[in-house]
């Protein structure tokens, strides 16, 4: 009997350890085909929700926020790249990537939602993100990925353009905070179990085997 889950993967895209833990549930939940289905929903969150809309330089940032030397944050950005390569993503930030304002793109991601094409378009803001090193609360970034996502671009622009579902992201965050998420990914198994940050492939399908007997 194939148990169905329901998966609120709350996150950021400008998160490496949210694309890195998306890509090793994605391998469990392949490794647990016919056992398995999951339906994932992306809550919004924001790492940096004052950023300004030039961004920061990415090295500059962590050493504001974390006090890490830039010697700490090229040997954790290898690390991260490393294992996001092992998951099949190229992640090609370097001491000159920034860091942005992604409102926006949550914005456009609950559009998604509606459309059916969630999933689509994360991928395509993590890739256009880490990959490209676009920034993505630029419009014509966002309406870019929409597309590649298999989005009317057109209603995409009009959603940016109006500021449309700004009330409801605001509220899913607000939520989410409430219920004791402050760092991500976070990834909430049916409402009652979390998984919390950018874990492998085994160790998700470890952990939903267990929720799947559990259930049983």
């Amino acid at each position: 009997m194939v148990r169905q889950m329901k998966i609120d993967f709350v996150s950021d895209v400008s998160c490496p350890w949210c694309i890195i833990g998306l890509r090793g549930l994605e391998d469990a939940l392949a490794r647990l085909d016919g056992e398995v289905e999951a339906e994932i929903r992306f809550q919004p969150f924001e790492l940096n929700p004052d950023m300004a809309p030039e961004g920061q330089n990415i090295g500059e940032h962590i050493r504001q926020k974390y006090g890490s030397t830039p010697e700490q944050s090229a040997a954790n950005r290898e690390r991260i790249r490393g294992r996001a390569a092992a998951l099949g993503f190229t992640m090609a930030t370097s001491e000159q990537s920034r860091i942005y304002n992604t409102f926006d793109a949550h914005r456009l991601l609950h559009w998604a939602e509606l459309e059916g094409r969630q999933m689509a378009l994360k991928h395509a803001l993590f890739q256009a993100y880490f990959t490209r090193g676009q920034n993505p609360s630029d419009h014509e970034v966002l309406v870019a990925a929409a597309e590649e996502a298999g989005l009317d671009g057109s209603t995409a622009r009009a959603v940016l353009a109006s500021g449309r579902y700004a009330e409801e992201v605001r509220h899913d965050e607000e939520i989410w905070r409430s219920r004791g998420i402050d760092s991500v990914p976070a990834v909430v198994i049916d409402g009652r179990y979390l998984i919390s940050g950018g874990q492998p492939p085994e160790m998700f399908e470890q952990a939903l085997r267990q929720i799947a007997a559990e259930a049983a």
